[in-house]
């Protein structure tokens, strides 16, 4: 069994980029399932209205529950006064796992935290190079899990990525994706600084190629534990995705 942690899903409703216009899954899936790839953690395209664009991710979920896992998209201002809310009902409602929040929309704050304590639900922050930021709000809140992903810079800033290895191993509470980083030799220093438990894997589909985000954690050489838990096991412990823990048991 394999996890993918990190994966767009639905319709956006702009016309900036792909990133806010559709994330369809159709070819992703077929790429995904030729590399092994067995559960896919789902949240929505950027969206001017994430109560809308959530509600689709559950439906993509709700048709196989199986195969997905979804988590609830936020705006942190936009969204401010309704984020226990829009979350309580993500997760009560439709079974998501956690919160999603990007730094391209807004930066995220006290409201979006305290939803996920008292869900105690992880949140995905994309901190978009601000890797500083995460030592203000880590030790506020070490009962929540912190997924910074592309070890804290899609835009390929070596300089953040190699800081993010020291917030890792800094922060029990902080973790990071594989999705989207470039330098091989940074997630490599990741995994052997702060440990193949500090990383889950992700594709950052449907845009990046699935099978060639697995072949960057084949290429590590990990012994065998060492890949499960990257593969599988730390999503099933951050997501809370135990009834995949007893699938791969049995």
């Amino acid at each position: 069994m394999i996890i993918d942690g990190h994966c767009h899903a639905g319709l956006g409703d702009g016309f900036n980029g792909p990133f806010d216009t559709e994330a369809p899954l159709e070819k992703h899936l077929e790429r995904a399932a030729r590399a092994g790839i067995t559960h896919t953690v789902l949240f929505a395209a950027f969206h001017s209205d994430y109560a809308v664009a959530n509600e689709g991710v559950a439906a993509i979920v709700r048709q196989n529950p199986a195969r997905f896992s979804g988590l609830a998209f936020v705006h942190a201002l936009r969204d401010r006064g309704r984020i226990l809310q829009m979350v309580t009902r993500a997760v009560r409602v439709h079974g998501f796992r956690g919160i999603k929040c990007h730094r391209y929309d807004a930066r995220i704050t006290r409201e979006i935290c305290d939803t996920a304590r008292a869900l105690k639900v992880p949140i995905l922050y994309d901190v978009m190079g601000e890797i500083d930021a995460v030592e203000l709000f880590a030790p506020q809140y070490r009962d929540v899990t912190f997924i910074i992903p592309h070890l804290g810079s899609f835009g390929d800033d070596w300089r953040v990525q190699f800081r993010c290895i020291d917030t890792l191993i800094r922060h029990p509470n902080v973790v990071t994706d594989s999705s989207g980083i470039k330098r091989f030799d940074l997630l490599e220093e990741a995994v052997q600084r702060a440990g193949p438990h500090k990383v889950i894997f992700g594709t950052d589909g449907p845009w990046m190629h699935a099978g060639l985000e697995l072949a960057k954690i084949t290429a590590l050489g990990l012994d065998a534990r060492g890949t499960t838990l990257i593969q599988r096991d730390n999503a099933i412990r951050v997501f809370r995705l135990q009834h995949l823990a007893l699938r791969a048991a049995g």
